[in-house]
């Protein structure tokens, strides 16, 4: 088939790939010039220096990965990428800056959890006790639970110090939404997957590169191997339907995937449905009104800089509130970056660019003991959608050769790369299936 991917971000890249190496001719569209969407590498504001002068990479927002990404891992190393190389593997760690916290032992799963639980130094047996009882619960009900359960309804039988140093960080890091707002059933199939779907899930694999070299460089040679075609700077505003063809920008194809953000989709669905037969502008219009429904939230990552600074681990958990906001540090000095340099995530991020870095610096001269330079800020204000309970996404199908893929498609999980990659994967499978 020849398939139009429009869209180069993880989504789009990886649906590409998957469909290439399935033998079909597949061309990416993308509007920018560069490759990964909300997910690559960037060039810092001060000609990609540190205030010492040394060079920085940096990436529009700190990702992680774990284990249980499986089909981002496998990805990765279908376009040549290493992941034992690219990304630091270690047991999963909510640790904070004093020590206290949760950190998983190097052990078989599930047992690698209930060793850190058993082992968590600042927790009581009530604490304990807790979570391991609802623990026991969740798993017995197959982790499943109402649709309209929050995570903080689902927790509710938890202590507050396993809600302040367990629940709350894992939430907004896996979800970017509040618990008081996020999908219980969601959070419980990320619970799962990464305790018992795979063994090993749990791992927390850090990039030691930039985001653009993790995936999207790689997945863009592999493209160029298999003889597909990527044309950046070009933004595709209307459809065309003829036939059983699919026209963009004047050229037919069997197929057309949608790789960009929901909001993006949206608008070209709409201007589409205006030149469409009233048949398939229904379907159109549809898809394009469920899709405008979905909320986004804002992450903010601030790069801040002190000469010869380290963390006691390349990731730590922080103690957040309404003048703390950041919920995690990485030491980029320990991922392959400059030493010094400190990348703060700030997941559902409240307040302006400014505000938020100053706040954050305040921040870590509180809980790290460190003042550091800003470096760069960037806030990503439509980063993910709001993961709530029983939320409708959009399908993955919208008309006839027409689907969509990205983390806000209809699936089980909440806005990840492995999330992106597996709508992609899934969407290259309904175009065969259609097809035949």
């Amino acid at each position: 088939m020849k398939i139009a991917i429009i869209g180069a971000g993880w989504a789009g890249l990886a649906a590409a790939v998957k469909a290439s190496l399935d033998g079909h001719d597949a061309t990416v569209i993308e509007a920018s010039h560069a490759l990964g969407g909300r997910a690559r590498g960037i060039k810092s504001l001060n000609n990609s220096s540190l205030p010492n002068g040394a060079p920085a990479h940096l990436d529009n927002g700190q990702h992680i990965l774990i284990g249980a990404y499986t089909e981002t891992l496998a990805l990765m190393r279908q376009v040549g990428v290493d992941p034992e190389t690219a990304l630091l593997n270690l047991p999963m760690t909510l640790q904070f800056p004093d020590g206290l916290g949760l950190r998983f032992c190097n052990w078989p799963t599930p047992l690698d959890a209930l060793g850190g639980i058993m082992r968590a130094p600042a927790w009581s047996l009530a604490d304990k006790w807790s979570l391991l009882r609802a623990s026991i619960g969740w798993q017995l009900n197959g982790f499943a639970c109402e649709a309209s359960l929050s995570v903080a309804q689902l927790c509710r039988g938890l202590t507050p110090t396993i809600k302040a140093e367990l629940i709350d960080p894992l939430c907004v890091s896996a979800m970017n939404t509040p618990p008081e707002q996020a999908c219980a059933q969601t959070f419980l199939r990320v619970l799962h997957d990464a305790l018992f779907g795979v063994q090993g899930g749990s791992r927390l694999l850090l990039p030691r590169v930039d985001l653009s070299a993790l995936f999207p460089d790689a997945a863009a040679q592999c493209l160029q191997r298999q003889g597909s075609h990527l044309r950046l700077g070009e933004r595709v505003i209307t459809l065309h339907i003829k036939g059983s063809k699919w026209c963009v920008q004047g050229q037919a194809f069997d197929a057309v995937i949608l790789a960009t953000s929901a909001s993006n989709a949206a608008l070209m669905l709409y201007q589409s449905a205006q030149v469409a037969t009233e048949s398939i502008a229904a379907k159109l219009l549809s898809w394009a009104r469920l899709a405008q429904t979905l909320r986004f939230e804002t992450i903010a990552t601030v790069y801040a800089w002190s000469p010869e600074t380290m963390l006691a681990r390349p990731m730590l958990a922080l103690r957040s509130g309404p003048s703390a906001p950041a919920q995690f540090v990485f030491d980029r000095g320990q991922l392959g970056g400059p030493m010094g340099l400190l990348a703060f995530v700030v997941s559902a991020a409240r307040g302006d660019r400014a505000s938020l870095q100053a706040q954050v610096l305040a921040q870590a001269r509180v809980q790290l003991g460190f003042l550091l330079q800003p470096v760069q800020t960037i806030v990503e204000k439509r980063a993910t959608f709001a993961c709530t309970p029983a939320l409708p996404r959009p399908p993955q199908s919208i008309a006839p050769g027409l689907l969509a893929c990205g983390d806000y498609v209809a699936g089980p999980y909440p806005a990840t790369l492995e999330g992106a990659v597996r709508s992609a994967t899934q969407a290259v499978a309904l175009l065969r299936t259609q097809h035949n």
